[in-house]
Order: structure tokens, then sequence, then C-alpha cells
């Protein structure tokens, strides 16, 4: 060795250097995380893997082509100049000018419904069918379409009659004021949507009492959260997807948990994703969600203020639009939000998945079933694709993947179990 030391040092340090590693191996034989999560990933082989990397891959492009039909819709209704037809129609009608935006609104609205939807019935109805994830008959999807789009022409012209009057009242700061409309017809659909919209669309009834109840409840007091109702809905018969949540805001705040959870499942994987839930309500992701929902449609609208009176200065007189505070702008405003949203979605992606990530640890925390957890990672896989490169997550994944959730799980089983030993799952049942 090229350093001078007494001949019992070099025996010592020859000695530690071998068996410190011997330790670690001998540990990692006991438990190694990257054994215990491959144990799990490597239960999605053949035609299932495929399957599930091909429906979320296609989700990459459907964004884009998403985005692309939506500015196609908009721009044919500028150039057209039927949104000015709309505009013009409501001004023969109403007089006042909070009005003639409301009812410019709603054939905005229901033209663009039913121009983009043929590429809905594509990507939410024959897609999902085409990968065995939708339970309904096109008859009941399409009526539950119909029931989203006469709420749509509830709400929607409230807000943007509300949005245009702030433009009016303040043409150069009205981006800020839009921004807090905004927020407050959000808090409005967290506060009233578990009430009077969610049971539009599905039943809610009471959870049978049972040691799975007394589970859920316990965990949430220990957190302090709620526990006055916890609901089971019927989701299983629009589709196949395991999900919880804890919704409302106040008074209106209840647990859900769906069907499809407690018939896919075991009572260990429904705890830990009551966890996860119960991590959202604690670590106050519905007030951090709301913040930032408004920080991002800030800049969008800021974006909007910017650009569209350049573009009306320009083209609005064969357009048909007169100014900013014009409702026939409706499709101007349209596209240049299509433009954002596109643009920002990694951004808005990574968002989430870190909101999502912090709940995950939450659950784990909680619920003490990393088993569980990965069990519950693996049969998401059914829609969401279990191993992708790590650009790939960062760039789609507004959840962590199913990998990273696994390793997860089987990285907090090595650090808070005594013991722990690396389970080696049976295929997870496709039903």
């Amino acid at each position: 060795m090229a350093f001078s030391k007494p001949a019992i040092g070099k025996l010592l340090l020859l000695i530690a250097a071998l068996a410190i590693p011997a330790m670690a191996t001998a540990a990692a034989g006991a438990f190694d995380v990257e054994t215990a999560t491959r144990a799990y990933i490597n239960t999605l082989q053949g035609e299932e893997l495929e399957k599930s990397n091909s429906y979320f891959e296609g989700g990459y492009w459907l964004t884009l082509w998403g985005a692309v039909v939506a500015f196609l819709v908009d721009f044919f209704l500028l150039k057209s100049r039927l949104s000015s037809t709309f505009r013009a129609w409501a001004e023969r009608k109403v007089k006042r000018a909070w009005a003639v935006t409301w009812l410019t609104s709603i054939p905005y609205l229901l033209a663009s419904f039913l121009l983009t939807l043929p590429w809905v019935i594509y990507t939410d109805f024959f897609r999902e069918k085409q990968y065995d994830l939708m339970s309904q008959s096109f008859g009941e999807w399409t009526g539950e379409q119909a029931m989203g789009l006469f709420i749509t022409l509830l709400v929607f012209p409230l807000l943007i009659m509300a949005i245009f009057g702030v433009i009016r009242r303040a043409p150069k700061t009205w981006w800020i004021w839009g921004t807090g409309v905004i927020s407050i017809f959000l808090f409005i659909g967290l506060l009233l949507g578990p009430v009077f919209i969610s049971p539009l669309f599905n039943e809610y009834t009471e959870m049978e009492p049972g040691p799975l109840r007394d589970r859920i409840v316990a965990m949430a007091a220990e957190h302090d959260v709620p526990t006055e109702h916890i609901y089971v809905f019927n989701q299983s018969k629009q589709h196949k997807r395991i999900s919880a949540n804890v919704s409302g805001v106040g008074p209106t705040i209840r647990i859900s948990l769906n069907d499809n959870l407690l018939e896919r499942t075991d009572p260990e994987e429904v705890a830990a994703v009551m966890g996860h839930e119960l991590g959202h309500y604690v670590l106050g992701h519905t007030w951090r969600s709301i913040f930032i929902i408004a920080l991002i449609m800030a800049i969008g609208l800021f974006f909007i203020a910017r650009i569209a009176p350049k573009l009306i200065d320009r083209h609005g007189e064969k357009w048909g639009i007169r100014d900013m505070t014009d409702p026939a702008a409706l499709p101007l405003f349209g596209i240049l939000l299509t433009v954002y949203f596109l643009a920002a979605t990694p951004a808005l992606n990574t968002l989430i998945r870190v909101n999502e990530s912090d709940a995950d640890l939450f659950g784990l925390n909680a619920a003490k079933e990393p088993d569980g957890f990965a069990k519950v990672a693996m049969r998401l896989s059914e829609y969401r694709k279990i191993e992708p490169g790590p650009i790939e997550e960062m760039l789609f994944f507004d959840h962590p993947s199913g990998a990273t959730r696994v390793r997860m799980a089987m990285d907090w089983k090595a650090k808070n179990t005594e013991n722990p030993v690396i389970v080696k799952p049976d295929d997870l049942e496709k039903e």
C-alpha cells in the first residue's frame, strides 16, 4: 500500500474493508428495497404490460390533439363570425351589458360542446371501451354528458358574465380581479359539489358498520378529520377504477370511497388508500390547490390581457369583435387559454404530483400498510404506465408512477418495520 501505517493498523483496515460490505450484503439479503420493489413491478408482464403502456402513452398524444381540436373549434367560431352573430342575437334580446354577456355565452358553450362532441365520444367512450375501462352503454354515457352540459350551462355563463364585468370596470387590472372571481367560483364548487353535483351522477350511501369502517374512523380521528359521514358511491356503473376522496369544505366535508375499492381490494389496500386521502385533508391540499389554481389562472389571464388587445386591434374588424369588453371575444380567449394550458402542462403535472407524493407518504405513516399501498399502486397500472423514465414521469404524470410509489412503500417498510420481509405477490386479479 502507498501510505505508511503500522502493520496492525493495516490489518484492521483490511478486516473493516472486508467486513462492512459483508454485513451490508447480509442486511440486503434480509430485505433489499430494490428487490422488494421488483417483486411487485414484475407481476405486470406480457399483454397486460403492453396494454397499460399503450393506453397511457396514447394519452400523451391525446393531450396534444385535444388542444388542437379545442383550438380549431374556437378558431372556427371566430373566423366564421359565429361568435359575433351570437352577440348580435343577444343584443336584440336584452339591453344591459351583463345580460348580453350572459346570453351570448349560452350559444357559444352549446356550439363548442357540439363541435367537440365527436372527439369526446372517441376519447371518453370508444377508447375507454377499447381498453375495457368503461362499464356504461353509449346511452348511459350520453345521458351523463347531457347532465354535464346542463350544469355547465348553469354555472359557466355566470362565471363568464362576472369576468367580463371586471373587464369593463377595471380594464387595466381586470386579470387580477378576474383571478379573484375564479377563486370564489372554485370555492363555491368545492363547498357545494359533494352535496349537489356528485349525487347527480352516483348514489351515495353511508358505509356499513364493521371493522373496516372502524379502522377508517380511527385513522381519521387520530388526525382530526371529521367522520360524521363516510359514504360509498356506486362508481362501478361507470368504470372499474378504484377511487376515494375527502371532499367538501366546512359543513360539507365527507369521506367517500367507491364500490370498486371495496369490491376489488383487500382491507389493507383500502386502509392504504384512505390514509392517502386523509393526507390530502390534513396537509391542507384543498386550500393549497385553490391557491395554486388561482396562481395558474392569474398567469393565464395576464397572458390574455397582454395578447388579446393586440390581436383585436389587428383582426377585430374581420372577426366582428369590438374590444376586450365584447363577449364575441370568447373564442379568442379560449384559443389563448388553450395554448397557455398546453405549454403549462408539465408544470401543472408537477404541482399536482408533489401534492400526491406528500399524501402518499402521509398515508404510509397513517395506515402503516406498505404492502397494501404497493398492491394498490400495481392495480392502478390498468390505466397508468407502471415504470416510465424520469423525464417521461416529470412531463406527463400528474401522480407518481406505480414504480415510484411501490419503491416509496418498500423504502418505508425497510425503515419502519421490525424484521421486514420481501413479499412475493401473486399476479393481481384483473377483474
